[in-house]
């Protein structure tokens, strides 16, 4: 089957078919979209669009063979064996990501931290590995990471992203408050918590207002 692009919502929504499925294999060989839906409190139209965007529509009467999805939703999930990625900013936040195990359900891992603050290799509660900003280069190189994470003060930001653009990465993940000058072949994705926090605060108003109303 030809891989189309899916949508972020049904990105979020594969690792809790998995899940599932995979406690559920042993019961039976199928399984179909309404009774997955069903099991999972989603819509059914919403978990057929979500399954034939990565594995097809399944067979009529008898659905998805429940092996079969598994193995083609894990493949779409882990089609691509290079999945390190590295994080500049070993802070609170920073070493928070670091050992962070959710990123493994969508098949990657962050392999290592850098700081201008470590002088030598030091190690996350989990064993992972916080090294100077010296050995950033020869490790991005060595190891062909293409996404990077940053996490470093805003007037620092820039700086952080030239170089690792200069080290082949193709994909950033920023949390500093700011925005990047990045190449067109360069993709970024921005994380503001005071947004997020503050778009909460302003539903709780909404909220308050529908109730007073």
């Amino acid at each position: 089957m030809k891989q189309i692009e899916v949508s972020r919502a049904t990105m979020g929504r594969i690792p809790t078919y998995l899940k599932y499925l995979k406690s559920a294999s042993h019961i039976s060989e199928n399984i179909s979209a309404t009774a997955l839906a069903k099991q999972l409190g989603l819509g059914e139209v919403q978990v057929r669009k979500d399954l034939s965007s990565v594995s097809g529509a399944g067979r009529p009467k008898t659905g998805y063979n429940i092996k079969e999805l598994i193995d083609t939703l894990e493949k779409f999930l882990y089609t691509d064996k290079n999945n390190n990625v590295v994080l500049v900013g070993a802070g609170k936040l920073g070493r928070a990501l670091l050992d962070y195990r959710g990123f493994e359900d969508y098949g990657l891992k962050i392999s290592a931290a850098f700081d201008i603050r470590c002088k030598d290799t030091d190690m996350s509660k989990l064993g992972k590995p916080i090294m100077p900003m010296e050995s950033l280069d020869e490790f991005c190189r060595e190891n062909n990471v293409r996404i990077g994470i940053i996490t470093v003060p805003a007037e620092h930001a820039q700086e952080v992203c030239d170089r690792l653009i200069s080290d082949g990465i193709r994909a950033i993940w920023c949390f500093a408050p700011c925005s990047l000058n990045v190449p067109d072949e360069v993709t970024v994705q921005y994380e503001n918590m005071a947004l997020s926090l503050a778009y909460l605060n302003k539903k709780i108003d909404f909220q308050q207002k529908d109730d007073i109303e």
